[in-house]
């Protein structure tokens, strides 16, 4: 990889921020007053669906997909205005976290301005009429052949670094693009600032332009996980993949975003019992964990993707039910450099298929994780390692244990336990 990965971006947790249906107001101002939540969750990363406004012609649903983009350089009206969202991005750097911006370079809107003002910068046929070449119907495709256009995205990504402030980009359907382009703009773009680079693809290549990639494979293997009848071999295979990429590149796991919501369901239909065990699975296996808007809630029904379908936060107190679930998850990654920099030593029981065990080292940290992603109750078993040896915290319930190299377990359908090594002080 040519580029290198800012520090901050290592051990990070990625939210994905829905604006439209976070709040009854749907605006910027409304979401700020959740920072400090999201910030004693332990969100070290912001990522915003795009703000910029959505076109009119060919809009789908009442509000259009944020991926319609009408303008590069404006912000949505329904969300503020763009001091709203330069106040939010610094009053997150002032909690700590880092803000990212969803960038959609393939195409725009039908009602771009550049339709007006540049026509060439799309792909025409041969009647001149503006096509599309992937089936959606409210957007039509840039030509990446135009230098001018190329040097104009660059451009307009250039300016919410100058405006704002942001610390980097999460790049939609990454693959569509050429990956020339994303590596000329991040010689650019980085040379102003050094930003973190997400890419939506699976593309190995992409990560010569990229900090990170999708583990959009993983996610679709494990959720069609029969959990009556298991079968982990193509998780397992897929996470093989993913480490034959080498080394220094990273994937963005996950167990729901914005796309899988709305169109495949939210991760209790499709997880199931086992959803939070692969939440867990996702920030602890290595690479970076993406925790949706509502996950913490949590958020049981599909969110509207053209229409207004706000978020329920009425049941709760002071903090989400999940609050301190993901709190005990996240500040173990930022808290203990196993989860992030240890390798995964994978861990044998007599339930190949129920039982995902590992256990991790980075120096004097020490990590075991066993999750249970079947349906099945009371599947004990026995751990040996020579790692598994001393005083460990369940980071969940904070209880001690005293471990001495072989130790049984007992997990309930869906259940997890993660311990972590509390270190000997002389």
């Amino acid at each position: 990889m040519p580029f290198k990965a800012v520090s901050w971006s290592l051990g990070a947790t990625i939210y994905e921020v829905n604006v439209r249906q976070y709040t009854k107001e749907g605006t910027l101002v409304s979401f700020a007053a959740h920072l400090p939540r999201l910030a004693d969750m332990g969100v070290t990363v912001l990522w915003f669906m795009p703000i910029t406004p959505i076109s009119l012609k060919g809009r789908q649903g009442t509000l259009g997909s944020y991926y319609a983009c009408s303008n590069y350089t404006a912000i949505n009206d329904a969300f503020g205005t763009p001091q709203d969202f330069k106040s939010l991005v610094d009053a997150a750097h002032l909690l700590g976290m880092k803000v990212i911006i969803d960038w959609v370079a393939n195409h725009t809107g039908q009602d771009h301005v550049w339709t007006i003002s540049n026509p060439n910068f799309y792909m025409q046929d041969a009647h001149g009429n503006f096509t599309e070449r992937n089936g959606w119907s409210d957007v039509i495709d840039l030509n990446y052949d135009n230098r001018d256009m190329r040097a104009a995205m660059i451009d307009a990504m250039r300016y919410w670094i100058d405006a704002t402030g942001i610390d980097g980009f999460r790049c939609d359907m990454a693959h569509l693009v050429p990956l020339d382009f994303w590596v000329d703009a991040r010689q650019v773009l980085d040379s102003i600032k050094p930003l973190f680079w997400l890419a939506e693809c699976e593309d190995p290549r992409y990560f010569e332009a990229f900090d990170t990639t999708y583990a959009w494979a993983f996610m679709h293997a494990s959720d069609t996980i029969d959990k009556q009848e298991p079968n982990l071999n193509p998780v397992l295979v897929q996470l093989e993949m993913y480490a034959s990429e080498g080394p220094s590149t990273q994937k963005l796991f996950f167990t729901s975003n914005h796309d899988e919501n709305s169109w495949n369901g939210t991760e209790y239909e499709k997880y199931g019992v086992t959803a939070k065990a692969w939440a867990v699975f996702t920030a602890t296996w290595g690479g970076l964990p993406l925790v949706y808007s509502g996950q913490e809630i949590p958020n049981h029904k599909r969110l509207l993707f053209f229409d207004k379908d706000e978020l329920d936060w009425s049941p709760q107190t002071k903090q989400p039910m999940l609050h301190a679930f993901y709190k005990a998850l996240l500040s173990l990654r930022s808290q203990n450099d196993a989860v992030v920099f240890g390798q995964n030593q994978m861990l044998q029981t007599p339930y190949p298929n129920s039982i995902i065990g590992y256990i991790k080292k980075h120096q004097n940290n020490v990590v075991l994780v066993l999750l249970n992603i079947s349906e099945h109750n009371r599947l004990a078993f026995e751990i040996s390692h020579p790692l598994l040896s001393g005083t460990f915290e369940q980071i969940f319930s904070g209880l001690h244990f005293s471990f001495s190299g072989n130790e049984k377990f007992e997990l309930q359908a869906g259940e997890y336990l993660v311990y972590q090594l509390i270190p000997h002080l002389d």
